[in-house]
């Protein structure tokens, strides 16, 4: 049987190798009632001064539709999360990734791109974002042994609660086109709020 988060390790390594990052990971480990460890790997800062927190847990079971009948325990979608900031290492963002990360086995969650995860509680201390926006990563998909689908890791950039209202009420893409359009950059830790126009 296929080590999946030795898959998942190996390929992200080899993404952030190639970005510029070569020193080893700094590891966080987070565990939750039954739930298994969600570890969070911090690569860089790499050269452009952004640091890149990735979950290491959450692809070792497929997720499953809580609404579906029947589940597929085996073939389900694998997924883990990416989020990219500038700056020193916020206090608290590591539990809060490890929380999204340990959904899909607590609460039953499906993380897929565009998916809003509201932890309706500041992501790192005296943090102004309170959600998660789930997008495509740059991080390729990490393949495993057929009939197996791929690892896909998923980027999540913090977002407010006025922005998540944003988002329910006219959809992921119409978010990222007005960060487009004001020149927000998400990886700043201390951005301001945009409201949509």
């Amino acid at each position: 049987m296929i080590d999946v988060l030795a898959a998942v390790r190996a390929r992200l390594d080899e993404h952030f190798t190639r970005a510029g990052v070569t020193a080893e990971p700094v590891a966080a480990s987070v565990t939750f009632l039954g739930a298994d460890t969600i570890n969070v790997l911090r690569y860089g800062p790499d050269p452009d001064g952004v640091a890149h927190y990735v979950s290491l847990g959450c692809s070792q079971h497929p997720m499953a539709d809580p609404v579906e009948m029947v589940t597929d325990a085996l073939h389900g979608p694998r997924a883990e999360i990416t989020v990219a900031l500038r700056g020193p290492t916020p206090r608290g963002l590591a539990r809060s990734i490890a929380i999204v990360a340990a959904a899909p086995a607590v609460e039953g969650l499906m993380l897929t791109p565009d998916a809003l995860v509201d932890l309706e509680t500041p992501l790192w201390e005296s943090a102004p974002f309170t959600a998660f926006l789930l997008g495509v990563s740059d991080i390729d998909d990490v393949p495993l042994v057929d009939p197996l689908p791929p690892v896909q890791v998923l980027s999540a950039t913090p977002i407010t609660a006025t922005e998540a209202a944003w988002v329910r009420l006219k959809g992921a893409d119409a978010m990222r086109e007005t960060w487009e359009q004001d020149g927000v950059d998400v990886r700043d830790p201390h951005r301001r709020a945009v409201g949509p126009h």
